[in-house]
């Protein structure tokens, strides 16, 4: 298992974080709500940002997530869910599920501040 840096998830850092993905996510969302075909290169940004903090969270020196690692910092089935919203970007379906994947990384971080402490 790949095991989280405890200084790259302190509150403030996932704070910053997840304040980028809300002003991405709203983007996203009235994207698909004007139907306007722009959604799929927010999320990209949005899967790029995603990919990035757990990569800087881990300990580690890869530039994207291996689907044949375990990664301490990804929620339950992180890794597949990511690929998943890679492969189709611009679908509803896959902007749902990165936000999900922000909650519950969000959550995870939590735990694990207070588990390494």
């Amino acid at each position: 298992m790949i095991v989280c840096r405890k200084e790259a998830i302190s509150k403030e850092q996932v704070d910053q974080w997840l304040a980028d993905w809300e002003i991405l996510r709203a983007e996203i969302h009235r994207s698909h709500a004007a139907r306007d075909g722009k959604a799929k290169d927010i999320m990209q940004k949005g899967i790029d940002l995603y990919e990035t903090f757990i990569i800087k969270a881990s300990n580690i020196t890869l530039e994207s997530i291996q689907l044949s690692d375990e990664y301490e910092a990804l929620p339950i089935n992180g890794a597949e869910r990511l690929q998943f919203i890679k492969r189709r970007p611009g679908q509803y379906a896959c902007y749902r599920q990165l936000d999900e994947l922000f909650i519950e990384t969000k959550k995870r971080m939590a735990r694990l501040r207070l588990k390494k402490d």
